[in-house]
């Protein structure tokens, strides 16, 4: 098949500009693949149900019977182990139950929001 010689300059600029369209799509135009979409969905959907489920784990770490004693503890405890202070003292995994990988993710959110719960609050001039 022979291309008239007018053709393939429009053809060739045709396929540089599909290249240039997904390049500049891609990376500046905010295009994602689908296994891309997959994965941010399924990490919000993680946050969401770690969002969820910490308030939770916060309720019964205030109704312990000895709440003072153990708060005292958590807030002594190194800011990178209070998530695991929570999770051995087994609050987390009541607001978990079947759901063991958000474990250790509930307890260091729970922790952080206990944390919080105990800083006095400090107004600004």
């Amino acid at each position: 098949m022979n291309i008239p010689i007018e053709t393939k300059p429009a053809l060739w600029g045709a396929a540089a500009g599909a290249v240039a369209l997904a390049v500049i799509g891609f990376t500046w135009g905010g295009w994602t693949t689908g296994s891309r979409s997959e994965a941010l969905a399924q990490a919000r959907a993680n946050d969401a149900v770690v969002t969820a489920l910490a308030p939770v784990c916060t309720e019964r770490f205030e109704r312990a019977s000895d709440v003072e004693v153990q708060r005292v503890a958590l807030l002594k405890t190194e800011v990178w182990s209070q998530g695991d202070f929570v999770e051995k003292g087994g609050w987390a995994a009541g607001s978990t139950a079947g759901n063991p990988p958000y474990l250790t993710a509930v307890a260091n959110a729970c922790a952080a929001l206990l944390v919080k719960a105990a800083q006095p609050l400090t107004r600004s001039p």
